[in-house]
Protein backbone atom coordinates (compact mmCIF):
# COMPACT_ATOMS: atom_id res chain seq x y z
CA UNK A 1 0.00 0.00 0.00
CA UNK A 2 1.59 3.26 -1.05
CA UNK A 3 1.66 6.29 1.21
CA UNK A 4 -0.35 8.42 -1.21
CA UNK A 5 -3.27 6.00 -0.90
CA UNK A 6 -3.16 5.78 2.88
CA UNK A 7 -5.84 7.81 4.68
CA UNK A 8 -4.65 10.49 7.11
CA UNK A 9 -6.31 10.51 10.53
CA UNK A 10 -4.50 13.21 12.49
CA UNK A 11 -5.22 16.92 12.09
CA UNK A 12 -2.26 18.85 13.53
CA UNK A 13 -3.22 21.02 16.47
CA UNK A 14 -6.72 19.58 16.78
CA UNK A 15 -8.54 17.11 18.98
CA UNK A 16 -9.99 14.12 17.17
CA UNK A 17 -13.70 14.25 16.30
CA UNK A 18 -15.46 11.27 14.76
CA UNK A 19 -17.70 11.97 11.76
CA UNK A 20 -21.04 10.45 12.81
CA UNK A 21 -22.90 11.20 9.57
CA UNK A 22 -24.14 7.96 8.07
CA UNK A 23 -26.61 6.52 5.59
CA UNK A 24 -29.35 6.24 8.15
CA UNK A 25 -32.02 4.20 6.39
CA UNK A 26 -33.50 1.49 8.61
CA UNK A 27 -34.48 -2.12 7.97
CA UNK A 28 -37.60 -2.76 10.04
CA UNK A 29 -40.33 -5.37 10.24
CA UNK A 30 -42.76 -4.67 7.37
CA UNK A 31 -40.88 -1.37 6.82
CA UNK A 32 -42.75 0.03 9.81
CA UNK A 33 -41.75 3.35 11.32
CA UNK A 34 -39.52 2.77 14.36
CA UNK A 35 -40.22 4.32 17.73
CA UNK A 36 -36.80 5.92 18.10
CA UNK A 37 -33.76 6.90 16.10
CA UNK A 38 -33.44 7.63 12.37
CA UNK A 39 -36.76 7.18 10.60
CA UNK A 40 -38.92 7.70 13.68
CA UNK A 41 -39.92 11.15 12.49
CA UNK A 42 -37.59 11.92 9.61
CA UNK A 43 -39.31 11.45 6.27
CA UNK A 44 -35.95 11.62 4.47
CA UNK A 45 -34.98 8.25 5.98
CA UNK A 46 -36.18 5.35 3.86
CA UNK A 47 -37.56 2.29 5.63
CA UNK A 48 -36.77 -1.14 4.17
CA UNK A 49 -38.59 -4.38 5.09
CA UNK A 50 -36.92 -7.25 6.90
CA UNK A 51 -36.64 -10.12 4.41
CA UNK A 52 -34.48 -13.23 4.76
CA UNK A 53 -31.81 -13.40 2.07
CA UNK A 54 -32.43 -9.90 0.74
CA UNK A 55 -29.47 -8.24 2.46
CA UNK A 56 -25.80 -8.89 3.11
CA UNK A 57 -23.91 -7.63 6.14
CA UNK A 58 -20.44 -6.43 5.16
CA UNK A 59 -18.25 -6.36 8.24
CA UNK A 60 -14.48 -6.61 8.58
CA UNK A 61 -13.31 -8.53 11.64
CA UNK A 62 -10.49 -6.01 12.04
CA UNK A 63 -12.90 -3.13 12.77
CA UNK A 64 -14.39 -2.87 16.29
CA UNK A 65 -17.65 -1.29 15.07
CA UNK A 66 -18.11 -4.05 12.47
CA UNK A 67 -17.00 -6.77 14.88
CA UNK A 68 -19.90 -5.73 17.11
CA UNK A 69 -22.39 -6.49 14.31
CA UNK A 70 -20.77 -9.87 13.58
CA UNK A 71 -21.06 -10.89 17.24
CA UNK A 72 -24.71 -9.78 17.52
CA UNK A 73 -25.63 -11.59 14.29
CA UNK A 74 -24.23 -14.85 15.64
CA UNK A 75 -25.63 -14.52 19.16
CA UNK A 76 -29.12 -13.98 17.73
CA UNK A 77 -28.80 -16.86 15.26
CA UNK A 78 -29.32 -14.77 12.13
CA UNK A 79 -26.70 -16.53 10.00
CA UNK A 80 -29.23 -18.16 7.69
CA UNK A 81 -31.27 -15.02 7.01
CA UNK A 82 -28.55 -12.36 6.80
CA UNK A 83 -25.41 -13.38 4.94
CA UNK A 84 -21.98 -12.07 5.92
CA UNK A 85 -19.22 -10.66 3.71
CA UNK A 86 -15.84 -10.04 5.30
CA UNK A 87 -13.37 -7.60 3.71
CA UNK A 88 -9.70 -7.98 4.48
CA UNK A 89 -8.05 -6.05 7.32
CA UNK A 90 -6.39 -3.27 5.34
CA UNK A 91 -7.76 -0.55 3.11
CA UNK A 92 -6.68 2.60 1.31
CA UNK A 93 -8.39 5.95 0.76
CA UNK A 94 -10.89 4.36 -1.60
CA UNK A 95 -12.28 1.62 0.61
CA UNK A 96 -12.19 -1.82 2.13
CA UNK A 97 -11.45 -4.63 -0.36
CA UNK A 98 -12.46 -8.28 -0.52
CA UNK A 99 -8.91 -9.56 -0.77
CA UNK A 100 -9.65 -12.57 1.47
CA UNK A 101 -12.13 -13.99 -1.07
CA UNK A 102 -11.21 -16.03 -4.17
CA UNK A 103 -10.36 -13.69 -7.02
CA UNK A 104 -10.61 -10.70 -4.69
CA UNK A 105 -14.39 -10.47 -5.19
CA UNK A 106 -17.19 -10.78 -2.68
CA UNK A 107 -18.79 -14.10 -3.69
CA UNK A 108 -22.37 -12.82 -3.46
CA UNK A 109 -22.09 -9.18 -4.55
CA UNK A 110 -19.36 -9.75 -7.12
CA UNK A 111 -17.54 -6.55 -6.21
CA UNK A 112 -13.87 -5.88 -5.48
CA UNK A 113 -14.36 -2.87 -3.22
CA UNK A 114 -17.08 -1.92 -0.79
CA UNK A 115 -16.91 1.52 -2.40
CA UNK A 116 -18.77 0.05 -5.39
CA UNK A 117 -21.83 -0.63 -3.24
CA UNK A 118 -21.74 2.90 -1.84
CA UNK A 119 -21.45 4.40 -5.34
CA UNK A 120 -24.35 2.21 -6.49
CA UNK A 121 -26.42 3.91 -3.81
CA UNK A 122 -25.00 7.43 -4.27
CA UNK A 123 -22.54 8.11 -7.11
CA UNK A 124 -19.44 9.82 -5.77
CA UNK A 125 -20.46 9.19 -2.15
CA UNK A 126 -18.38 11.86 -0.36
CA UNK A 127 -17.85 10.46 3.13
CA UNK A 128 -15.99 7.48 4.55
CA UNK A 129 -16.63 4.01 3.11
CA UNK A 130 -17.24 2.42 6.48
CA UNK A 131 -18.08 -0.99 7.92
CA UNK A 132 -20.41 -2.39 9.03
CA UNK A 133 -22.68 -1.80 6.09
CA UNK A 134 -25.81 -3.64 5.00
CA UNK A 135 -26.15 -4.06 1.23
CA UNK A 136 -29.24 -5.06 -0.74
CA UNK A 137 -28.01 -8.04 -2.76
CA UNK A 138 -30.21 -7.61 -5.85
CA UNK A 139 -29.39 -3.94 -6.42
CA UNK A 140 -25.89 -3.98 -4.95
CA UNK A 141 -26.70 -0.77 -3.05
CA UNK A 142 -25.76 0.04 0.52
CA UNK A 143 -28.89 0.41 2.64
CA UNK A 144 -27.25 1.65 5.84
CA UNK A 145 -23.90 2.01 7.55
CA UNK A 146 -25.31 3.56 10.74
CA UNK A 147 -23.55 1.14 13.08
CA UNK A 148 -25.36 1.81 16.41
CA UNK A 149 -28.74 1.27 14.77
CA UNK A 150 -27.67 -1.80 12.79
CA UNK A 151 -27.23 -3.92 15.90
CA UNK A 152 -30.22 -2.30 17.62
CA UNK A 153 -32.42 -3.31 14.69
CA UNK A 154 -30.97 -6.82 14.42
CA UNK A 155 -32.40 -7.32 17.90
CA UNK A 156 -35.70 -5.46 17.73
CA UNK A 157 -36.71 -5.71 14.07
CA UNK A 158 -35.37 -9.16 13.11
CA UNK A 159 -36.74 -10.86 16.24
CA UNK A 160 -39.01 -13.28 14.34
CA UNK A 161 -35.87 -14.93 12.96
CA UNK A 162 -33.88 -15.17 16.21
CA UNK A 163 -32.92 -18.63 17.41
CA UNK A 164 -35.09 -19.92 20.24
CA UNK A 165 -32.44 -19.54 22.93
CA UNK A 166 -31.08 -16.19 21.73
CA UNK A 167 -30.02 -13.90 24.59
CA UNK A 168 -32.18 -10.91 25.47
CA UNK A 169 -29.63 -8.22 24.61
CA UNK A 170 -32.01 -5.37 25.47
CA UNK A 171 -33.96 -6.48 28.60
CA UNK A 172 -37.02 -4.27 29.00
CA UNK A 173 -36.39 -3.68 32.70
CA UNK A 174 -32.78 -2.57 32.08
CA UNK A 175 -33.10 -0.38 28.99
CA UNK A 176 -33.40 2.90 30.85
CA UNK A 177 -30.21 2.13 32.79
CA UNK A 178 -28.43 0.76 29.71
CA UNK A 179 -28.65 3.98 27.72
CA UNK A 180 -26.34 6.15 29.87
CA UNK A 181 -23.96 3.24 30.40
CA UNK A 182 -23.67 2.61 26.66
CA UNK A 183 -23.31 6.32 25.99
CA UNK A 184 -20.39 6.55 28.41
CA UNK A 185 -18.81 3.39 26.99
CA UNK A 186 -19.02 4.89 23.49
CA UNK A 187 -17.84 8.43 24.22
CA UNK A 188 -15.14 7.58 26.77
CA UNK A 189 -13.94 4.06 25.83
CA UNK A 190 -14.88 3.04 22.25
CA UNK A 191 -14.18 6.51 20.88
CA UNK A 192 -11.87 7.50 23.71
CA UNK A 193 -9.00 5.32 22.50
CA UNK A 194 -9.25 6.97 19.07
CA UNK A 195 -9.30 10.38 20.71
CA UNK A 196 -5.93 9.49 22.25
CA UNK A 197 -4.46 7.90 19.14
CA UNK A 198 -5.47 10.62 16.70
CA UNK A 199 -4.86 13.64 18.91
CA UNK A 200 -3.24 16.44 16.96
CA UNK A 201 -1.60 18.17 19.91
CA UNK A 202 -0.13 17.35 23.30
CA UNK A 203 -2.96 19.23 24.98
CA UNK A 204 -5.61 17.26 23.09
CA UNK A 205 -3.86 13.98 23.88
CA UNK A 206 -3.48 14.75 27.58
CA UNK A 207 -7.18 15.59 27.91
CA UNK A 208 -8.19 12.46 25.97
CA UNK A 209 -5.88 10.29 28.08
CA UNK A 210 -7.40 11.55 31.35
CA UNK A 211 -10.94 10.96 30.08
CA UNK A 212 -10.12 7.43 28.95
CA UNK A 213 -8.56 6.34 32.21
CA UNK A 214 -11.26 7.94 34.34
CA UNK A 215 -13.70 5.73 32.45
CA UNK A 216 -11.52 2.63 32.64
CA UNK A 217 -11.31 3.05 36.41
CA UNK A 218 -15.09 3.50 36.54
CA UNK A 219 -15.50 0.19 34.72
CA UNK A 220 -13.06 -1.58 37.03
CA UNK A 221 -15.21 -0.49 39.96
CA UNK A 222 -18.57 -1.19 38.32
CA UNK A 223 -17.64 -4.74 37.36
CA UNK A 224 -16.14 -5.65 40.73
CA UNK A 225 -19.47 -6.88 42.12
CA UNK A 226 -21.33 -7.93 38.96
CA UNK A 227 -20.56 -10.32 36.14
CA UNK A 228 -21.74 -8.05 33.32
CA UNK A 229 -22.23 -4.31 32.92
CA UNK A 230 -25.93 -4.57 33.73
CA UNK A 231 -25.69 -7.29 36.39
CA UNK A 232 -26.02 -11.00 35.77
CA UNK A 233 -27.38 -10.72 32.22
CA UNK A 234 -25.36 -10.30 29.05
CA UNK A 235 -26.58 -7.28 27.07
CA UNK A 236 -25.56 -5.24 24.05
CA UNK A 237 -23.69 -2.95 26.44
CA UNK A 238 -21.17 -5.75 27.01
CA UNK A 239 -20.74 -6.38 23.28
CA UNK A 240 -20.06 -2.69 22.69
CA UNK A 241 -17.39 -2.65 25.38
CA UNK A 242 -15.80 -5.98 24.46
CA UNK A 243 -14.65 -5.01 20.98
CA UNK A 244 -12.53 -2.21 22.43
CA UNK A 245 -11.15 -4.31 25.28
CA UNK A 246 -10.20 -7.08 22.84
CA UNK A 247 -7.98 -4.61 20.97
CA UNK A 248 -6.55 -2.84 23.98
CA UNK A 249 -3.26 -4.59 24.68
CA UNK A 250 -2.63 -5.61 21.06
CA UNK A 251 -3.18 -2.13 19.62
CA UNK A 252 -4.46 0.71 21.77
CA UNK A 253 -1.92 0.45 24.60
CA UNK A 254 1.06 1.20 22.36
CA UNK A 255 -0.21 2.27 18.95
CA UNK A 256 -2.72 4.76 20.37
CA UNK A 257 -0.58 5.71 23.41
CA UNK A 258 -3.20 4.50 25.92
CA UNK A 259 -0.35 3.26 28.05
CA UNK A 260 -1.02 3.97 31.72
CA UNK A 261 -1.26 0.22 32.07
CA UNK A 262 -2.31 -2.81 30.08
CA UNK A 263 -5.76 -4.35 30.26
CA UNK A 264 -4.03 -7.48 31.58
CA UNK A 265 -2.91 -5.40 34.59
CA UNK A 266 -6.49 -4.51 35.61
CA UNK A 267 -7.71 -7.58 37.52
CA UNK A 268 -11.45 -7.02 37.19
CA UNK A 269 -11.62 -5.76 33.60
CA UNK A 270 -9.16 -8.38 32.39
CA UNK A 271 -11.16 -11.23 33.96
CA UNK A 272 -14.39 -9.74 32.56
CA UNK A 273 -12.89 -9.49 29.06
CA UNK A 274 -11.68 -13.12 29.18
CA UNK A 275 -15.13 -14.21 30.37
CA UNK A 276 -16.69 -12.63 27.28
CA UNK A 277 -13.95 -13.88 24.94
CA UNK A 278 -14.63 -17.45 26.09
CA UNK A 279 -18.37 -17.04 25.42
CA UNK A 280 -19.44 -18.47 22.02
CA UNK A 281 -19.77 -15.67 19.48
CA UNK A 282 -17.06 -13.47 20.97
CA UNK A 283 -13.66 -15.15 20.80
CA UNK A 284 -14.48 -17.09 17.65
CA UNK A 285 -15.15 -13.75 15.90
CA UNK A 286 -11.98 -12.08 17.23
CA UNK A 287 -9.00 -12.28 14.88
CA UNK A 288 -5.91 -10.71 16.42
CA UNK A 289 -3.84 -11.06 13.27
CA UNK A 290 -6.41 -9.07 11.28
CA UNK A 291 -6.77 -6.53 14.08
CA UNK A 292 -3.04 -5.82 14.22
CA UNK A 293 -2.66 -5.77 10.44
CA UNK A 294 -5.43 -3.17 10.17
CA UNK A 295 -4.13 -0.68 12.70
CA UNK A 296 -0.40 -1.01 12.14
CA UNK A 297 -0.58 -0.98 8.32
CA UNK A 298 -3.43 1.44 7.60
CA UNK A 299 -2.35 4.08 10.12
CA UNK A 300 0.93 4.90 8.40
CA UNK A 301 0.95 8.36 10.00
CA UNK A 302 1.27 6.59 13.37
CA UNK A 303 3.39 3.64 12.18
CA UNK A 304 5.28 4.70 9.04
CA UNK A 305 7.34 1.49 8.93
CA UNK A 306 4.24 -0.66 8.55
CA UNK A 307 5.80 -3.26 10.85
CA UNK A 308 3.20 -5.41 12.62
CA UNK A 309 4.13 -6.47 16.17
CA UNK A 310 4.22 -10.15 17.05
CA UNK A 311 2.66 -10.02 20.52
CA UNK A 312 0.86 -10.34 22.76
CA UNK A 313 0.24 -14.09 22.83
CA UNK A 314 -3.52 -14.65 22.23
CA UNK A 315 -3.37 -17.81 24.37
CA UNK A 316 -3.69 -15.65 27.49
CA UNK A 317 -7.32 -15.02 26.55
CA UNK A 318 -8.09 -18.66 27.29
CA UNK A 319 -6.80 -18.61 30.86
CA UNK A 320 -9.47 -19.19 33.56
CA UNK A 321 -11.32 -15.99 34.41
CA UNK A 322 -12.96 -16.96 37.70
CA UNK A 323 -16.22 -15.12 36.97
CA UNK A 324 -19.73 -16.50 36.85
Amino acid sequence: MSDDLTPAYIEPGKAYERDMRYLSDRITRDARRPEAGPGSGDEDVELWPVEPGRYRLIAAKACPWANRAIIVRQLLGLEDVLSLGTPGPTHDQRSWTFDLDPGGLDPMLGIERLQQAYFARQPGYPRGITVPAIVEVASGKVVTNDFPWITHDLFFEWSQFHREDAPDLWPADLREEMEPVMKRVFTEINNGVYRCGFAGSQEAYDAAYRRLWDAMDWLEGRLADRRYLMGERLTEADIRLFTTLARFDAVYHGHFKCNRNKLAEMPVLWAYARDLYQTPGFGDNTDFDQIKAHYYVVHSDLNPSGIIPQGPDPAVWLEPHGRG
